[in-house]
């Protein structure tokens, strides 16, 4: 659930850079609707990355929450409860865009139902299935792939250039993505299961998958909707899309929403979906976004890595998640593919910027 706004401006025709993130046009998560980068920052731009960076840092946090959370809820109802929660906290800023909403095309509506659902909805649901089945360090840093996939959508959806190095890094991105996430690489050829592949980490590409995807959703929206509206009612959608899936798995009650389990820590397992809702939602996107408000976009993507660094911080200091020797340098190559993507994409879409 990345990427909301501050201000209720007027429908932009630029798009935003990134991306659930966490990296290319934009990052995580999923339809993110995210201010334009502004290519000349103000003079107090000098401490607007490390604002970029301390909110994808607060992002990655969410770990620390949602992996206890698994041990109180069903996946999907962690999500349709994070969902409620930032909605609670939205409805300030969505009330007053509701008169823009009959101004809203249907093109742009396709866009933001499919935002909603692949990246709000099931993008989070399969990476919180990551966490609870797979190493938890190992996903947060699979997830890197999803710049590559936005990227590759939006040359298709859209027709963005690709600079001539993005395939070598982004090769580079998907076979490191490969050897993070196998304890035994060596065995690739005789048994996915023997090589340590496991379903957390198939979780995590899926999640990459839709995260990614509803990236290029989000793009669309922003041609045709004010950043204020689109990110609250994505949440809006993505609210009734969690409720349609735990109708449809008979979840829809309270021995499902709120499970003995649950019952029996209370106060545990409130704190810890405010946690979800607040320490990794909303305040890191006032940080986050007054950063982007002060930093060049070439610079942005750099420190929003910050998100994994932070992430694997926590599954190694909290929940004792190691790595492999292969699977560190994997990751250190994954991430520094993924940054490089990023950097060579951006000088391309600044030149198209100059040019137009």
């Amino acid at each position: 659930m990345r990427g909301h706004a501050l201000e209720c401006d007027a429908p932009s025709h630029r798009f935003s850079l990134r991306s659930q993130g966490r990296a290319a046009l934009t990052q995580r998560t999923t339809g993110d609707t995210r201010l334009p980068m502004q290519n000349r920052p103000p003079r107090s731009a000098h401490y607007g990355p490390w604002l970029v960076g301390l909110g994808a840092a607060l992002w990655g946090t969410e770990s620390a929450w949602r992996i206890p959370l698994n041990e109180l809820f069903d996946a999907k109802v962690i999500v349709f409860w994070e969902h409620v929660l930032i909605l609670i906290m939205l409805l300030p800023i969505l009330i007053p865009c509701l008169k823009e909403i009959p101004k809203i095309r249907a093109q742009t509506w396709g866009y933001l139902v499919f935002s909603g659902f692949a990246g709000s909805a099931v993008g989070t649901i399969f990476f919180t299935l990551a966490l609870k089945y797979g190493n938890p360090t190992v996903v947060n840093v699979v997830l890197n792939i999803q710049p590559v996939i936005s990227t590759i959508g939006a040359f298709l959806v859209f027709g963005d250039r690709l600079a001539r190095r993005f395939f070598f890094y982004a090769s580079t991105a998907i076979v490191a993505g490969i050897f993070v996430s196998v304890t035994h690489p060596t065995m690739i050829g005789v048994s996915f299961e023997r090589a340590g592949l496991n379903v957390g980490s198939g979780y995590a590409l899926i999640c990459a998958l839709f995260w990614g995807l509803s990236t290029v959703a989000g793009r669309g929206v922003m041609i045709g909707m004010s950043l204020r509206l689109a990110s609250s009612m994505r949440i809006v959608i993505g609210l009734a899309c969690m409720t349609m899936i735990l109708l449809a798995y008979g979840k829809l009650h309270g021995a499902a929403l709120w499970p003995a389990t649950a019952q029996a820590h209370p106060a545990k397992a409130i704190v810890l979906l405010l946690f979800l809702a607040s320490v990794s939602g909303g305040i890191p996107l006032l940080i986050y976004f007054q950063g982007l408000r002060l930093t060049r976009a070439s610079t942005a993507g750099y420190f929003e890595m910050m998100q994994t660094l932070a992430a694997v911080c926590i599954t190694w200091g909290i929940f004792h998640a190691t790595l492999h020797a292969h699977q560190v340098i994997a990751a250190l190559m994954l991430i520094a593919a993924v940054a490089m993507v990023h950097q060579v994409q951006q000088r391309v879409e600044l030149r198209q910027a100059m040019n137009a």
